[in-house]
């Protein structure tokens, strides 16, 4: 199979700056956002350390010889969480600075997706009109809601949302990433958005925005629309990658 990316990001109409980074690398698999975190010290120097270093930290991995994996793709997102506590360390302005990352990285014939998460960054993958959710936040309410404390509609809309649980930087020592393995098909769409988006608008209508014979670009474009006509309270970032037969 072949892929087609691409990537967008809006500052939303609350936010006096944007935090937001994304990157599309169609050359070797690898996309990714990231999402500095909102009231902490420099979530745009944390956001594009992450997506600096993950991107730099894979393709040495790929020019090397490494296979494409999840294994691979955790490695390179812990590589960045130090590059932040580092530098939050050797920058006491900048101490406590963090910020979300998910990360896909495709295999070369396009059959495997490899995943790298941390924070409420989503990913999501559209395959014949279903949208499936394919990370778990690392929130308070996500928490309540495995729990049974609170149903999906009640997290949305509670006071506590925005409480990460797990981020990169924070001056902790390690990070936990989260990794997974999905099997691709021709025809399927991965999105990969910040809370600006999956935060304002719900599944139900992401899926409408999405499941449509449009060029990516234009779904990108509707899908910052849908976020900012709900308020825009967030930055608002996605990336689009759609995945199809070879010679199409």
């Amino acid at each position: 199979m072949n892929w087609i990316a691409t990537g967008i990001t809006d500052r939303g109409l609350r936010r006096p700056s944007n935090e937001d980074v994304f990157r599309v690398r169609e050359d070797i698999g690898l996309f990714l956002v990231a999402d500095g975190m909102g009231g902490h010290a420099a979530g745009d120097v944390a956001s594009g350390i992450a997506a600096e270093v993950v991107e730099r930290e894979t393709s040495r991995a790929l020019e090397a010889g490494a296979a494409p994996s999840a294994k691979l793709l955790a490695e390179a997102v812990e590589a960045a969480h130090r590059a932040i506590v580092d530098r939050s360390e050797a920058e006491p302005a900048l101490s406590g600075m963090g910020t979300t990352l998910t990360a896909a990285l495709v295999e070369a014939d396009a059959s495997l997706l490899h995943l790298a998460h941390v924070g409420d960054s989503r990913a999501y993958l559209l395959r014949d009109g279903e949208l499936r959710r394919l990370t778990r936040d690392h929130t308070w309410v996500q928490q309540q809601v495995d729990t049974g404390r609170l149903s999906e509609a009640e997290a949305r809309i509670h006071p506590g949302a925005n409480v990460l649980l797990r981020a990169l930087g924070g001056n902790v020592e390690s990070v936990e990433v989260d990794t997974d393995q999905v099997p691709l098909s021709a025809g399927d769409l991965l999105l990969l958005c910040t809370d600006g988006l999956s935060g304002t608008v719900d599944d139900g209508d992401l899926l409408a925005i999405l499941d449509r014979p449009l060029p990516l670009e234009t779904i990108a474009n509707q899908l910052v629309e849908a976020a900012r006509l709900r308020g825009g309270p967030d930055n608002i970032t996605a990336v689009l990658v759609r995945f199809a037969p070879s010679g199409q």
